[in-house]
């Protein structure tokens, strides 16, 4: 039944097709005349397929593993360079109707205090975001049609890119809100959202009903297929995720690489983000009851084997993990980070007591954004908050065909340079501001492009001088 230009849930991810895979990469681990074939498709940097993805995810020879992981890491380079884009989640509202029994948002949870923001708390937030630093949200809601109806999301992404504070703008809102009809996606498009993000959680169709036992998201078909329903409406670029500790990480891995297939060959542009975030604890729920939790090891090789097999794709790691394991997989593929994050309702204005817990799950990095800015560029990393590409219209394809084509090194990097500039200038403590500058008087050197190298020295000279929001 496996078709994946199939618009059915069923047939592009296929459980016929993922059972046979996990076989045939079973048997196959430590083969290693194949493995040696799927790396040097590999390295042809044009991706592989999700049956050879999982051979090199389950190989156990350490030589080779040593191989993809260094793979990994040229891919990134060769794509994303050293530039890591920031942003922050902001929580609306904790009203929830499904019963996700991974999630403390589940309704049947009485004692976690619920919360949804007004438009004046959320224009709060925003400045508190804005003063951080931050140019790039996603926007959290639960799913209620009662108190998150659509109208509210679209009247708060209107108030969000309504507010200037001092210097500071949101210049993308992206959207993590439940599946919804392709009318809504227009009128989000519509909106001005970025990217519309969806975790699948599993794409395991009976551990998905068991763990979704009650509530609209209960539908596997309806959720899973929400990606395309996303793209007809208009949105180019669409993130998926899957919820490492919920069920077979194998499983899982095979199917959100099978999506992002689906994606490519039926609508033309595959996923602008794969997220890899792993069960944590929260209020009413403890990650041991689920028994599928995945060692820091392990998670790092499955971020390196997703950048092996989507080379273009934007991959996502958020502050669920520590300082030590985001370290470790930014090398090996992670494009994106989350930094100085609250994932409750009114986090940033308001922290709440830790007795009154009500985040969606616990920090694992609580440190400021600052202190995430500098460790990053301490590491030669260029902290990004560049929306450039979403605001010119270089979205879904657009995008993808400016990274296949490597000239983005003569686009993002100096976007990238120019509003590290800006966060320099307005937020960073004085440590950071001097290895900042550092950083950028060497990063410059690295546009290819003479003239496009030139323009950036000026409009970087012209930021220090007050001016702000220049992009090629």
């Amino acid at each position: 039944m496996y078709d994946v230009m199939s618009s059915k849930a069923e047939e592009f991810i296929s459980d016929e097709e993922i059972q046979d895979c996990l076989t045939y990469a079973e048997e196959n681990k430590n083969n290693r005349e194949l493995i040696d074939q799927i790396l040097t498709k590999a390295r042809e940097m044009k991706g592989i397929t999700h049956r050879e993805a999982l051979v090199l995810l389950d190989c156990e020879l350490e030589d080779k593993n040593q191989e993809i992981y260094q793979l990994a890491k040229e891919i990134k380079q060769e794509f994303y360079g050293n530039r890591i884009v920031m942003f922050a989640p902001l929580y609306l509202s904790n009203y929830c109707i499904n019963g996700c029994e991974y999630c403390p948002y589940h309704a049947k949870n009485k004692h976690i205090r619920r919360k949804k923001l007004s438009q004046e708390e959320i224009k709060a937030e925003v400045i508190a975001l804005q003063d951080m630093g931050h140019k790039r949200l996603a926007l959290e809601a639960g799913e209620d049609p009662k108190n998150n109806p659509i109208e509210y999301i679209l009247e708060s992404i209107k108030t969000i890119y309504g507010i200037h504070h001092k210097n500071g703008d949101i210049r993308r809102v992206n959207v993590n809100i439940a599946a919804t009809t392709v009318e809504e996606y227009r009128m989000l498009k519509e909106a001005g959202i970025g990217t519309y993000i969806l975790f699948q959680e599993t794409y395991n169709k009976e551990s998905y009903e068991k763990l979704h036992p009650t509530g609209p998201k209960s539908d596997y078909a309806y959720h899973t297929e929400a990606m395309d329903r996303a793209m007809d409406g208009g949105i180019d670029d669409v993130g998926l995720g899957v919820l490492y500790g919920l069920n077979n990480y194998r499983y899982d891995f095979t199917g959100i690489i099978m999506h992002a297939e689906h994606l490519e060959a039926a609508k033309g542009c595959g996923p602008h983000t794969i997220s890899v975030p792993r069960l944590r604890r929260a209020d009413d729920i403890d990650p041991d009851t689920f028994d599928n939790g995945i060692s820091d090891d392990l998670f790092a090789k499955i971020v390196a084997c997703l950048r092996i097999a989507v080379p273009y794709t934007g991959m996502i790691v958020s502050t669920r993990e520590s300082k030590e394991c985001r370290e470790r997989v930014l090398e090996l593929g992670i494009s994106q980070i989350s930094g100085g994050s609250k994932t409750s309702v009114g986090g940033y204005v308001s922290p709440e007591p830790e007795e009154e817990n009500s985040a969606q799950f616990d920090v694992s990095d609580n440190r400021t954004l600052d202190e995430v800015v500098k460790w990053l560029m301490e590491m030669d990393y260029v902290p990004s908050f560049c929306t450039a590409c979403y605001r010119e219209g270089r979205t879904g394809d657009r995008f993808m065909s400016l990274l296949k084509s490597k000239q983005i090194v003569n686009c993002c990097h100096p976007n990238a340079l120019m509003t590290l500039k800006e966060y320099l200038e307005d937020y960073a403590s004085p440590e950071t501001k001097k290895v900042g500058e550092e950083l950028i008087a060497r990063e410059l050197e690295v546009v290819t492009n003479p003239k496009v190298r030139q323009i950036a020295k000026d409009y970087i000279e012209q930021i220090h001088e007050g001016r702000r929001d220049f992009r090629f």
